[in-house]
C-alpha cells in the first residue's frame, strides 16, 4: 500500500517513513525542503536499504499538488506533516503560518477528493490551550489558542471534521501529539533545525556540544514544582509508530469518519527536569540561564493517553533517559558527519 507522507524529510516525517517501511508500507515523500535537508533521504536509505520515492515541491502550489495526484492515483493513505511548526515564530509571523498550514492541507484534500483514502493529520496538544484539568483528555474543551500555530491546528481539525461530515470518502484520524524528542536508534536521523533551534532538546544538545554558548530556560515563576514549564515529552520513534497504528485502525471495516487521539507518555516533566535528565543520561553538564517567559507558551500540559492505548493499541515505550541519550547520539553523529 502506497502512503503519501507530506513533510517526509522533516523530524517526525523521516522517522515515520522508516516505521512505515518496517510495517510493510510503501512511502512516497513530498517535501519542499524549506525546513528540512534533502540529504535526510540518503540517511533514510541507509536505514531501510533503499531510497523511497521523493518529490520536491510546495504543497501551497495548488497546480503542483493536482498534477502530483493525477500522476499518483494509487495512493491509499496520506500522513500530513507538512506545516510551519514553531510556536514562537508563529507569534511573530502569523501570516506565514496561516498560509502554509491551511493552503497545504486544503490543496491535498482537494487533489484527492472523492478517493477513499485514510488520512492521518499531524495535530498538537496546543489545541487544548492551558487545560483546566490535567492530564488532559481528548474530550477536554478546545480553548482559544495561545499562538497562531496552535490556532492553525485547531482550525485544521475543524476543516477535517467538516469534510468528513459532508460525506467525504476520507477516513480521518488527528493525532494530538505532545513534545516529540529523541532520535532513531541508529543515530542516522533526528531533529535537524535550520538556524537557531526553536525546540528545547536540540538547543540542549547544541549547547552541550558547543554549537551554542548557553541555553535559556524561559521562565521560572510558573505554578510548577520548580517554576519552569511542564510538557509531556515523547520519543519520536514511539510517535512515528502511532501513525502506523492510526493507518491500521482506519483499515478496519469498523472505523468510519473522524477521530482524535492524544499521543504522549501521560507524564509531564519540567524544563529543568529535562535538563537534569540530559545531564544524568549523558554525563554532560549544561550551561544554562533563566530568562523571561516566552510569548505563546503554555504553563503546563500532559496527556491522558488511555484512549490511544485502548483503541489504537499503541503505547509509548521509551523513557526520558532514552529520549535524551538518543538525541545526544544524533547530535554527535551530525557533528561528525555534517549533512
Amino acid at each position: 500500500m502506497k502512503i503519501l507522507v507530506t513533510g517526509g524529510l522533516g523530524f517526525i516525517g523521516s522517522h515515520t517513513v522508516v516505521e512505515l517501511v518496517n510495517a510493510g508500507y510503501d512511502p512516497v515523500i513530498i517535501d519542499d525542503l524549506s525546513n528540512s535537508n534533502v540529504r535526510i533521504l540518503d540517511q533514510i536509505a541507509k536505514i531501510i536499504g533503499y531510497k523511497p520515492a521523493f518529490h520536491e515541491f510546495d504543497l501551497c502550489d495548488a497546480k503542483a499538488v493536482k498534477d502530483f495526484a493525477a500522476n499518483n492515483p494509487d495512493i491509499s493513505g496520506i500522513i500530513h506533516f507538512a506545516a510551519s511548526k514553531a510556536v514562537g515564530e508563529s507569534v511573530q509571523l502569523p501570516l506565514k503560518y496561516y498560509r502554509n498550514n491551511f493552503y497545504s492541507l486544503i490543496n491535498i484534500l482537494q487533489a484527492y477528493e472523492g478517493s477513499p483514502l485514510n488520512f492521518v493529520f499531524s495535530s498538537s496538544c496546543t489545541v487544548y490551550g492551558q487545560p483546566d484539568v490535567l492530564p488532559v483528555t481528548e474530550d477536554a474543551p478546545v480553548k482559544p489558542a495561545e499562538s497562531p500555530y496552535g490556532n492553525t491546528k485547531q482550525i485544521a481539525e475543524e476543516i477535517l471534521r467538516d469534510v468528513v461530515a459532508a460525506g467525504s470518502a476520507y477516513k480521518v484520524i488527528a493525532l494530538r501529539y505532545f513534545n516529540p524528542v529523541g532520535a532513531h536508534d541508529s543515530a542516522m536521523i533526528g531533529e535537524l533545525p535550520i538556524g537557531v533551534p526553536q525546540n528545547l532538546v536540540p538547543f540542549i544538545t547544541q549547547t552541550a556540544i558547543g554549537k551554542r554558548e548557553k541555553l535559556t530556560v524561559f521562565g521560572d515563576k510558573y505554578d510548577t514544582p520548580d517554576g519552569s514549564c511542564i510538557r509531556d515529552y515523547i520519543h519520536v520513534v514511539d510517535l512515528a509508530r502511532a501513525h502506523v497504528a492510526a493507518l491500521k485502525l482506519m483499515e478496519q471495516s469498523g472505523f468510519n469518519g473522524y477521530d482524535v487521539f492524544n499521543i504522549g507518555t501521560g507524564k509531564g516533566y519540567t524544563v529543568l527536569e529535562v535538563i537534569s535528565a540530559f545531564e544524568q543520561s549523558t554525563g554532560k553538564k549544561l550551561n544554562y540561564q533563566i530568562g523571561p517567559p516566552r510569548s505563546g507558551d503554555i504553563e503546563k500540559v500532559w496527556g491522558d493517553v488511555s484512549k490511544s492505548t485502548q483503541k489504537l493499541h499503541w503505547k509509548a515505550e521509551r523513557d526520558i533517559d532514552t529520549m535524551m541519550s538518543s538525541a545526544w547520539a544524533w547530535e554527535n553523529y551530525i557533528t561528525q558527519n555534517p549533512l
